[in-house]
């Protein structure tokens, strides 16, 4: 038998043993992207809200997409009671999370890795106000929560609506007091039904456009900016 034959033979029984591992390797970057991490982080909302909350009592909205002025704003979950709307922004993060209600900017830290996020806050500030307007009820009736998914903890303190996704239950049912009434929670509900976008992959993909644009937008405008005066 000759070299090449040899090498050949070699590189074929080679590639039998790993060919497995590309499909594996794939599949693995794919359950560590974005995508299905955000996906497993509503997947556990819903699975606690669906658990937890009275559907007697609760009504739950997931993927809710509404239009706006200048495009859309997508709310992870809803929640209508008796008790108020809960207007609630999933991260699925790790490492140790610092932050603030009025820092602008949050940062994350994996060992020596660090990298800085919106402050989820504000993002979920703009869900808040956008279903306000959309709804026509006042502010006291709208509650935003901010629930953390994932092997991630607080290392400053936190306002009492940012909380790990144990918790984000309890933060609903302490909210005791009845305001809405029978009545307003189902035309609530209603308009939410009527007002949302069809939640498809269309509707998901311009969602995203829409997003990638306002970030690249803003990186523009801080490219352009002045570095001493902003």
């Amino acid at each position: 038998m000759d070299l090449k034959n040899i090498f050949l033979q070699t590189f074929g029984t080679a590639i039998s043993a790993i060919w497995w591992l590309v499909p594996l390797s794939l599949f693995l970057a794919f359950l560590k992207s974005p995508f299905v991490k955000g996906m497993f982080g509503e997947f556990q909302v819903n699975l606690l809200a669906n658990l937890l909350l009275d559907k007697q009592y609760y009504t739950l909205f997931k993927n809710v997409t509404l239009p706006t002025e200048n495009g859309t704003t997508q709310i992870d979950h809803i929640i209508v009671s008796r008790f108020g709307v809960f207007v609630i922004e999933t991260k699925n993060m790790k490492g140790w999370i610092y932050g603030s209600s009025n820092q602008k900017t949050w940062t994350q830290k994996i060992y020596k890795h660090t990298t800085t996020f919106q402050n989820p806050l504000h993002q979920n500030y703009k869900h808040t106000q956008t279903l306000r307007s959309a709804l026509e009820i006042d502010n006291d009736k709208i509650f935003p929560v901010v629930v953390f998914i994932g092997d991630s903890e607080f290392k400053t303190a936190m306002p009492d609506n940012v909380v790990y996704a144990g918790r984000y239950i309890q933060f609903i049912k302490e909210k005791s007091q009845l305001i809405l009434s029978n009545l307003e929670v189902m035309a609530i509900c209603k308009k939410i039904e009527s007002g949302r976008l069809s939640p498809t992959l269309k509707t998901h993909v311009q969602h995203v456009k829409h997003v990638n644009e306002i970030v690249e937008a803003r990186s523009q405008k801080a490219d352009n900016s002045c570095p001493k005066c902003g």
